[in-house]
């Protein structure tokens, strides 16, 4: 069992993640006051001093912790680390995201170094807590306004502490910094370093635009022996690793940041001569993972971990040669030639990319690049750049540099992938948008799928055929021979997504093909056919023979039948034609709307390859 501290931004997050598990698990806050909707989460609110959360962690079988509190909740830091070592149990700090520290800025380490300082009119954002360990400040002349949550037990505090109600003014959602400032007017911000979720950047920005002193007081470091995670994706391959029964599945990488590791890795080495065995790559979401890494002569290499995604690309090694270069100039016309250098620039210099053995090469329209680029997708690209620009290299090590990466047996690879259906030749590609892949992700398949629409809708035919596999876009290929290949898609299971993606197109003409197996749950409403959600509804399909003109010993034997597609065999030839049009008819009562501005037209396959419709 998980006992989870949140009661913040963090904590939502760390919530919404433990929920994917659909384990149980406990979400504790202090006041009880954060609106927040749990399933699989049971909620407890009110302090825990150091006896009563040994207490609850005996009594309910917590094997982690999850700290995702306010970083200024020092105390509750404090305690949950010291019965965690009493226990014997793990815990996962989930920090937040913190920008690097701005010279503009006067930061300080305790309320305390205040004194110092000539009074003036001081407007404080440190929180409702805080205004016990200011008010001394008042006696020495200073004016201080007092910013908190409008939260009556917040105002209530306030009072307590000694503030009155001019001093205060409250935070409105949605409310612009500067102008909020303009009316207040103050001499100095203070703050606390509450990182991006915190509003931090946006509060600095706004004083400093301004010409108003800002003033922060340093986060508080965190107990030793806490393992660190700064997002979401972090923290459930943290609770993976530390927790493994908790989800029933294990998430993965993406080909772009196993790149992306190796990339780091093999420039620290270039660079520095370090040769760590795990190197921290910022996701595109900003949060920051640690990936492991292995070494070879001359490369870095990291292993593709899919978790328990069915992922033909799981294990293989991805490989990233680092060198450094003269400055790169840019040919006649700016750019490189196709397939040669794509050019990314960092740190004030130019990095050149290079694909080598086993990438792919884009063939047809439809990518972020063009015809004869490289395979290596925008997002990748952008995290390669983004995370060798923020090395700590120092000195003159800071490029230029060409990475060329690789990835043995590539092309093999990449023959049992989507790829040579979307053109990619030669090897496989480097995607990924998120930078993880969960587990049996039905939300990676469905942007395989866009991106098969996008590179259909490239060709520019304007008619898009979509299909369940290979053998029932074998059988519809001869009823279009003069489509190209790329207009062929296969939407697997989901039937609803691929055609909300041909209406996001705005795709002229899509032609559903479907055998009947998929076919009867599409009648009966079931837009996504997996057999994990739906089986066939065979009342419905007794209805539908009725529909048809069958007859009564034909409705009544279907009704014990184990697959659709016997129907083919049990139907008389005479009535083939009318109950394949009653359930085409029936899936076109259900899909139309999906494509309102568009041509939808439904073909039923029978077993044999005889279409209908």
């Amino acid at each position: 069992m998980i006992l989870l501290f949140g009661g913040t931004t963090e904590g939502r997050k760390a919530a919404e993640v433990l929920e994917e598990a659909g384990s149980a698990f406990y979400y504790s806050t202090k006041t009880g006051e954060q609106d927040i909707a749990l399933h699989h989460g049971q909620r407890i609110d009110g302090a825990m001093d150091e006896q009563a959360m040994q207490q609850f962690c005996d009594e309910h079988g917590i094997r982690l912790i999850i700290d995702a509190a306010h970083p200024f909740a020092q105390q509750l830091h404090q305690t949950i680390a010291d019965v965690a070592q009493r226990l014997h149990l793990t815990v996962i700090r989930y920090e937040r995201i913190f920008p690097p520290r701005d010279p503009r800025i006067h930061w300080i380490d305790r309320y305390e170094e205040l004194a110092s300082l000539t009074p003036s009119f001081l407007l404080a954002t440190t929180g409702v807590q805080s205004i016990v360990r200011l008010k001394h400040l008042e006696q020495q002349g200073f004016r201080i306004i007092y910013r908190i949550l409008p939260r009556e037990s917040s105002v209530r505090l306030a009072h307590a502490q000694g503030a009155t109600d001019d001093q205060l003014c409250y935070y409105e959602e949605g409310e612009d910094e500067v102008e909020t400032l303009k009316t207040i007017r103050p001499d100095i911000l203070l703050v606390k370093e509450s990182g991006l979720s915190g509003g931090f950047v946006e509060k600095t920005e706004a004083a400093l635009s301004l010409g108003i002193q800002v003033i922060a007081l340093k986060r508080p470091p965190v107990p030793d022996g806490f393992h660190l995670v700064n997002g979401p994706h972090g923290l459930r391959r943290a609770v993976e690793r530390l927790l493994p029964d908790f989800f029933p599945l294990h998430s993965g990488l993406t080909t772009g940041t196993c790149a992306t590791a190796a990339a780091v890795a093999a420039t620290l080495r270039l660079t520095k001569g370090q040769t760590p065995s795990e190197v921290p790559v910022i996701l595109p979401n900003g949060e920051t993972i640690f990936v492991p890494v292995q070494y070879g002569d001359d490369y870095a290499f990291c292993i593709k971990d899919a978790g328990d995604d069915p992922d033909v690309t799981d294990g293989i090694e991805i490989r990233a040669k680092v060198e450094a270069q003269a400055p790169l100039h840019l040919p006649r016309g700016g750019v490189f030639p196709a397939h040669e250098k794509e050019i990314l620039p960092l740190m004030g210099e130019l990095v050149g990319v290079l694909a080598g053995e086993g990438i792919g090469t884009i063939t047809l329209p439809g990518f972020d690049y063009p015809p004869g680029s490289p395979a290596i997708n925008r997002v990748p690209r952008e995290m390669i750049a983004t995370n060798l620009k923020n090395l700590p290299l120092g000195g003159d090590g800071g490029g230029p540099f060409t990475i060329t990466l690789s990835v043995p047996n590539g092309a093999a690879i990449a023959r049992r992938t989507f790829n040579p259906r979307l053109g990619i030749e030669g090897g496989i590609s480097i995607i990924g948008v998120s930078g993880i892949t969960k587990p049996f992700s039905e939300e990676a398949f469905i942007q395989s799928i866009r991106k098969c629409m996008e590179v259909a809708k490239a060709t520019g035919c304007g008619h898009v055929v979509i299909n369940s596999g290979a053998k029932s876009e074998a059988f519809v290929k001869t009823r279009f021979p003069d489509l190209p290949a790329p207009c062929f898609v296969e939407y697997g299971n989901y039937i609803g997504e691929t055609l909300h993606i041909a209406a996001d197109l705005d795709l002229p003409r899509v032609t559903l093909c479907v055998m009947l197996g998929k076919a009867v749950k599409l009648a009966a409403g079931h837009l996504d056919t997996h057999s994990r959600r739906t089986t066939m509804d065979r009342p419905f399909v007794a209805t539908m023979l009725a529909e048809a003109g069958c007859s009564d010993d034909v409705v009544a034997v279907a009704r014990s039948l184990t697959l659709a597609r016997e129907l083919w065999t049990l139907l008389p030839f005479d009535r083939l034609h009318p109950f394949a049009q009653v359930v085409i008819a029936h899936c076109h009562r259900h899909c139309d709307s999906l494509l309102p501005d568009g041509t939808l037209d439904i073909l039923l396959i029978d077993e044999d390859g005889k279409i209908y419709g």
